[in-house]
């Protein structure tokens, strides 16, 4: 049996840690082996990369390299952690993946979507989600909820509003893959709505 990969994307301030930790812990319940992760990140690589990407000593690097090295973190994540997991028949929660680099530097960067979506494709051999959950909030509802903002999280408003609406962009075209949730609803109504969907495509896959 090959396992399920779920990914949560959007923006900053959504809450998609948390839920993803309700997530995990709900499936836990229901006896299912859970691999929790992250982007970047996941490796010890990918842990280096993301200081990086992330870290305010960096603030100088250039776009086409930002985009790099997220898709370096992801080919190297997807390799070691995720695609093993996967062949193991785990449940793979990851804390973004592939849309966030089409949103945040595709879109956020104006790299090219296309460009953007298919380095990454390229460096995971191709791997999506099964079900991409998009927490979606207003991003200045959002930032003013993050504590101590990195490198992205610093970009102006305008930025993270093309962010945004580039993540309901692109789950409006595929709405078999993607459920949109209002995170601006309390994190037990969201949980509950995250659970029903990730029910469907449980009793569908197996």
């Amino acid at each position: 049996m090959t396992g399920l990969f779920i990914v949560f994307e959007g923006g900053e301030g959504a809450g998609k840690s948390t839920q993803e930790s309700l997530l995990g812990a709900w499936l836990e319940r229901k006896g299912e082996c859970v691999v929790r992760t992250r982007e970047p990140g996941g490796t010890p690589a990918g842990e280096a990369i993301r200081t990086v990407l992330l870290g305010k000593d960096f603030e100088g690097l250039s776009d086409k390299a930002e985009a790099l090295l997220f898709a370096a973190s992801r080919g190297d994540h997807v390799d070691q952690v995720i695609r093993p997991q996967l062949e193991q028949g785990a449940i793979v929660l990851c804390d973004r993946y592939l849309d966030s680099s089409v949103a945040y530097q595709g879109y956020g960067r104006e790299l090219g979507v296309e460009r953007v979506r298919d380095l990454s494709l390229w460096a995971t051999g191709g791997l999506l989600p099964d079900l991409t959950i998009v927490m979606d909030i207003d991003p200045s509802i959002g930032l003013s909820r993050v504590q101590a903002p990195d490198r992205l999280e610093s970009e102006p408003v305008e930025y993270h509003r093309r962010v945004r609406q580039a993540f309901l962009d692109i789950a409006s075209k595929d709405p078999e893959k993607y459920l949109v949730i209002d995170a601006s609803e309390a994190a037990d109504v969201i949980a509950a709505q995250i659970a029903e969907r990730v029910s469907e495509l449980m009793g569908r896959s197996r």
